[in-house]
């Protein structure tokens, strides 16, 4: 899979509110804060005015669990569905889609919307 990172190394990336769509918020993300979205469940993103990683919510608690992460080729970003990390318990049964979407990429050549 080819992402398409500007010449800063970065992407944009849209989040959601996994429930309605809601657009809750848009960041930027480097290889490094994408890796450690996939690889921790919460949101990563890179700030451009401190230069350093943020784990969103990590400072005020207000963390956000990722339900679907997938990268749109038309759009070249990313988009996230969160949830907040304390509504785990009103989620239910999507723990096993979100491990689905964990696993390899799937989609096949063409689409627009590849789930990472």
């Amino acid at each position: 899979m080819n992402l398409k990172f500007n010449e800063q190394g970065l992407i944009p990336c849209v989040v959601q509110e996994h429930a309605t769509g809601d657009v809750l918020m848009v960041a930027w993300m480097n290889e490094e804060s994408l890796e450690l979205t996939r690889s921790t469940g919460t949101t990563w993103f890179w700030s451009r005015s401190r230069q350093e990683l943020w784990n969103k919510g990590a400072t005020s608690g207000n963390t956000q669990r990722v339900r679907e992460l997938y990268y749109d080729g038309r759009t070249a970003r990313m988009t996230v569905d969160v949830a907040p990390a304390d509504a785990d318990t009103l989620l239910l049964g999507e723990d096993t889609q979100m491990d689905d979407a964990w696993g390899n990429l799937t989609g096949q050549a063409g689409d627009a919307r590849t789930v990472l």
